[in-house]
């Protein structure tokens, strides 16, 4: 993947004042990803390849695929999963089981619910979620989740789902643009590289995790991620991103 930034084309004149000179609300903004990020999402993952009888292969593993071998495992699960996955009965199966395992036992990394409850509470942050989780009804399934987590996701300033088919980008634009917030104080927390990518694109500060869907290596020597904004586990996460926003998060 090119990791070049493709800006939007701009008609003002010379003596006009650009889109940039727009007056800032005097708030921070942090954008929350969940599968990887704040859900431990391969267990449930795991689980509802089980439920259907196949195998997804060692956490390991699982980091270092290309995303499409992620849901369809290693070489050595290749034959039942192909036979079972590939066909459309057989994938929307997996997602029914998986949308019944997230609303009813997938779970938050520790430390994440407490950070979200102190960012929701924070009176100068605007906070929320942009995902592309891939269950039925995304959002309702989410909703659930976090409920179990004592966290109404109707507290969140926004809490949208971005299709597979489309990159975050554009998203995370249109949410920084949408609430007034300078680029300058403005976070992204993702698991992939596309996360970042699409962070950096917009002018905002990536917070990195490498405990998600793609590993620390992955990262940093695939995609020659900086390894300063990484965090290799949630509670470091947590540490990162209540020093950067001032929050009174227990440590």
């Amino acid at each position: 993947m090119s990791s070049t930034c493709h800006a939007q084309s701009s008609e003002w004149p010379d003596n006009a004042a650009g889109p940039e000179a727009t007056m800032f609300q005097n708030k921070r903004l942090i954008i929350l990803d969940a599968d990887g990020t704040t859900i431990d999402a391969y267990p449930a993952i795991e689980r509802a390849f089980a439920l259907n009888g196949m195998t997804l292969g060692a956490e390991k593993s699982f980091q270092k695929r290309h995303h499409l071998f992620k849901y369809l495992g290693g070489l050595k699960e290749f034959p039942s999963i192909i036979k079972k996955n590939m066909r459309q009965r057989g994938r929307k199966k997996i997602v029914a089981s998986l949308t019944d395992v997230y609303r009813s036992e997938a779970s938050l990394y520790p430390g994440i619910a407490e950070l979200i409850k102190s960012l929701i509470a924070a009176p100068d942050v605007v906070v929320g979620l942009v995902t592309r989780n891939i269950t039925n009804e995304p959002l309702e399934t989410l909703r659930q989740l976090f409920a179990r987590h004592d966290i109404d996701v109707g507290e969140f300033d926004f809490f949208d789902h971005v299709p597979l088919s489309q990159g975050k980008t554009a998203q995370f634009r249109l949410t920084r643009e949408r609430f007034d917030v300078n680029p300058a104080r403005a976070f992204v927390c993702g698991d992939e590289f596309k996360d970042y990518h699409a962070a950096i694109c917009t002018g905002m500060h990536p917070f990195m995790v490498s405990y998600g869907f793609e590993d620390h290596d992955r990262l940093t020597e695939k995609f020659a991620v900086p390894k300063e904004v990484i965090s290799r586990t949630s509670t470091e996460l947590c540490v990162r991103v209540g020093h950067a926003l001032d929050l009174p998060i227990a440590q």
